[in-house]
């Protein structure tokens, strides 16, 4: 072997292995009101949070706050305002196993644009790639605010023309969504002719469906007499739960209902015993019915 070949095989053999970022059940565990995470990743049509950032992980010049959004215009994974307020798209798509390390990359990516750019095109998240729990303030406030349409985009500017027509467009397509004020991170949608609530429980898939078979297997997962639970999603490591309620009815008449469930559900919760027979069977159905939200 030449002295160039060899050069060149020490040259590969130093170079450092880019590890891809590893898979996460629970990406958005240790993050404040996980629940509303996973809520604006994967069931909000239109909705906007504040995430408070820690001085001391992000870029000198950082603005305190930036804004989580659902969805942002042509679909970016962020944006930066002219007056320097940043954008963060949610549901913009995940390039890895670890949505949290996605959405840290759209963050960074926009503090480092310049006031003006819209964020069209990421990197691909890697293991060193920071997460989101290494970004911000971990008991600052996180509260979700459900928007009618998308006219948060534009922040009170008056558009015209295709852009005009383009968030129409983009408006006509939410789902009506409306929160429920009685318990955290429950949702009500009309969607077509039918109606839902979507309840996002706090614990891990596996706790919150044996807690749920216990309930179904008495009976008790229901809403009142009106609400059928229809099955539950897996999304990001909790569940949630899914009831059809009358089509005409409206998002204040299940305030009451819901909360009657968390009550049942808590004490389901609670209970260490193993399964009897007839809640196995209802955890086996529960299971069957569920669907993937990744």
């Amino acid at each position: 072997m030449g002295k160039a070949s060899r050069r060149k095989k020490e040259a590969r053999g130093t170079r450092t292995k880019v590890r891809p970022a590893p898979y996460v059940a629970r990406p958005f565990e240790g993050l404040p009101n996980e629940r509303d995470w996973v809520a604006t990743y994967e069931i909000l049509p239109a909705a906007t949070a504040t995430v408070t950032l820690d001085p001391a992980a992000v870029p000198e010049g950082s603005p305190e706050t930036v804004t989580l959004a659902t969805v942002l215009p042509m679909a970016w994974p962020a944006l930066r305002r002219e007056q320097g307020e940043v954008l963060v798209a949610s549901q913009s798509g995940s390039s890895s196993g670890d949505p949290s390390r996605d959405l840290a990359q759209a963050l960074l990516s926009a503090l480092a644009s310049e006031p003006g750019a819209a964020v069209q095109q990421l990197p691909r998240s890697t293991a060193e790639t920071p997460r989101l729990q290494d970004l911000v303030v971990a008991d600052a406030p996180f509260e979700v605010t459900v928007h009618e349409g998308f006219d948060f985009w534009v922040d009170d500017q008056d558009l015209s023309g295709e852009a005009a027509t383009s968030l129409e467009r983009a408006n006509e397509s939410v789902v009506p969504t409306v929160v429920l004020p009685a318990t955290p991170s429950t949702y009500w949608c009309r969607i077509g002719e039918r109606t839902y609530i979507r309840h996002v429980l706090a614990e891990d898939e596996e706790s919150a469906t044996t807690a749920l078979a216990r309930l179904h297997a008495k009976g008790e997962a229901h809403l009142d007499g009106d609400g059928r639970l229809l099955g539950a999603f897996r999304a990001q490591g909790l569940l949630v739960p899914v009831w059809e309620v009358p089509a005409d009815s409206e998002p204040q008449e299940h305030d009451r209902a819901v909360a009657d469930f968390a009550e049942r559900y808590a004490d389901a919760l609670a209970v260490t015993d193993e399964l009897t027979a007839e809640e196995r069977r209802a955890r086996s159905g529960l299971l069957s019915r569920q669907v993937t939200l990744r």
